[in-house]
């Protein structure tokens, strides 16, 4: 069992799961010239598709769920999602994202 946790494959995954909330916080999602995001699906492009939209994390949308959950879980984080505090993006940018998460269908399935 020791042989398996010393494992190079094992140490990389270990790194790389740490690694990952520290590339999302890090990573160079800006706002629009005027220093605001224009709609919740802007922000939802441009913070959430990077998990949300490729397999690295749940499908948010057509989930049916209430805004208000969307901002608790983006401010506290839940399990492998970090916490994005208001020095990462706004209440009111967040509002937007979570309403547009609230309200959007769930996109077709992929073949």
């Amino acid at each position: 069992m020791s042989s398996l946790l010393n494992s190079s494959a094992v140490k990389r995954t270990f790194v790389s799961c740490l690694a990952l909330p520290f590339a999302v916080l890090a990573s160079t999602a800006s706002a629009a010239g005027d220093g605001s995001w224009k709609t919740g699906e802007e922000v939802y492009a441009k913070i959430c598709g990077h998990c949300h939209d490729t397999g690295v994390s749940p499908e948010l949308r057509g989930r049916h769920l209430p805004a208000p959950f969307f901002v608790a879980v983006a401010r506290q984080g839940l399990r492998a999602m970090p916490a994005f505090p208001a020095s990462y993006i706004d209440d009111a940018s967040l509002q937007k994202v979570a309403e547009y998460i609230a309200n959007a269908p769930a996109p077709a399935a992929k073949p």
